[in-house]
């Protein structure tokens, strides 16, 4: 699919979908990514679905205005970042100059083993059992799946699928199309229940990941108007919808503050950068202040001189120095040369709702944009969906 050319229109009849604003999704429906995009844009008469079939369609798609939003998996809490998305938002061939990262969201990912059973249920198997087969898996020749759920469920392969073939697919609910299309039924996939209740599938396994807290979080994704970028080429803030989970509108509940009563107080919509308390004390600003600590998460991109010893400890050391924290730490091939890597740096912090100045002073540090890091890219703030 080119970016420049629209989706092709699900079966849905067009004059229900006109009114209704547009995201893509790495598809096909029952998707983990589908049930993510369900939570991050929950009202199904405002917003239309759109499944793509791999994650730089969705890129692709938002970046040519053929939708609005644009959701992917960024990273999955065993078994890592996902190559694909770290790979279009490095976008080392400036295919993607107006993409930018406006909101996240968490999904608890349960693995099921789906395939055709070809005996009865195991004997003195509890069939609520996790982890463990619920029927013989001696007829499983091959099992499909996406590279992330593999990673996913290691341990499970190792002790009952020993020499079974994996294939890899673009989403696990390709997978499990892919093996209940197999007629001899020794195919098998690993999915999520849902697409296995779409696909008709048996459950041969169920919750068979290798952590019970494994997760994934996926970005929002949005195209930024070339109206929104300021005189020093950052992006600058666009207008959200309202209403939905990940949008900045809910920041104020987040900001309340219990009373000693158990009601929530509100704090001044925005705390003044000068903050002096009385007598030692501790005024409302001060306290917005503390609030906002771990409220939004933002992400950059950069090279730094490799042949300078200290280069990237130098760009690190500005994080520090403005107090800002880091989150999160990815790197990719930067093509530049071989061997030279181009970092993400994700930390708390909001390039526009930034009380303290933290964010703006490292945007605007020269020491920053001219001395230490090089080809450096603003991707965009969101808010923190795992405040702790």
């Amino acid at each position: 699919m080119s970016s420049g050319t629209a989706i092709a229109p699900t079966s849905e009849g067009t004059r229900e979908r006109s009114h209704r604003r547009k995201v893509a999704f790495l598809g096909p429906f029952a998707s983990y990514s589908h049930q993510a995009t369900k939570s991050a844009f929950p009202n199904q008469d405002k917003w239309e679905l759109i499944p793509t079939t791999t994650i730089r369609e969705v890129v692709d798609e938002v970046q040519a205005s053929n939708v609005d939003f644009g959701v992917v998996p960024f990273e999955n809490s065993t078994h890592g970042t996902v190559s694909f998305t770290l790979d279009c938002l490095a976008d080392r061939a400036s295919t993607y100059p107006n993409i930018t990262i406006c909101g996240e969201a968490y999904l608890d990912v349960h693995h099921f083993l789906l395939g055709r059973r070809k005996s009865s249920l195991l004997p003195n198997v509890d069939q609520n059992a996790k982890g463990t087969p619920l029927t013989s898996l001696s007829h499983v020749k091959r099992v499909y799946s996406h590279p992330q759920a593999f990673g996913q469920t290691a341990k499970f392969f190792a002790t009952y699928l020993k020499g079974v073939e994996t294939i890899e697919v673009s989403s696990t609910s390709k997978a499990a199309e892919l093996a209940a299309a197999d007629a001899t039924g020794s195919s098998a996939a690993v999915a999520g229940e849902v697409a296995g209740e779409m696909a008709g599938l048996d459950v041969l396994a169920r919750c068979i990941e290798d952590r019970e807290d494994n997760t994934t979080r996926f970005f929002v994704l949005r195209r930024r108007p070339c109206s929104s970028r300021s005189d020093d080429g950052v992006e600058q803030e666009v207008q959200l919808p309202e209403g939905l989970p990940w949008t900045t509108d809910r920041v104020e509940s987040l900001l309340e503050s219990p009373t000693s009563g158990g009601s929530p107080r509100s704090l001044s919509p925005r705390p003044s950068l000068s903050v002096s308390g009385s007598c030692g004390g501790r005024n409302d600003d001060t306290e917005r202040i503390d609030a906002y600590k771990g409220l939004y998460k933002s992400m950059v991109s950069f090279t730094v001189p490799h042949h300078t010893p200290g280069a990237l400890a130098d760009v690190l050391g500005c994080f520090k120095r403005r107090g800002l924290n880091l989150t999160s730490i990815n790197s990719l091939p930067s093509l530049i040369a071989p061997f030279q890597y181009l970092f993400f740096i994700e930390f708390e912090g909001n390039r526009w709702d930034d009380p303290e100045g933290r964010v703006s002073g490292l945007v605007g540090d020269v020491e920053w944009v001219e001395g230490v890091a090089e080809r450096w890219r603003w991707l965009g703030s969101w808010l923190n969906q795992r405040r702790r």
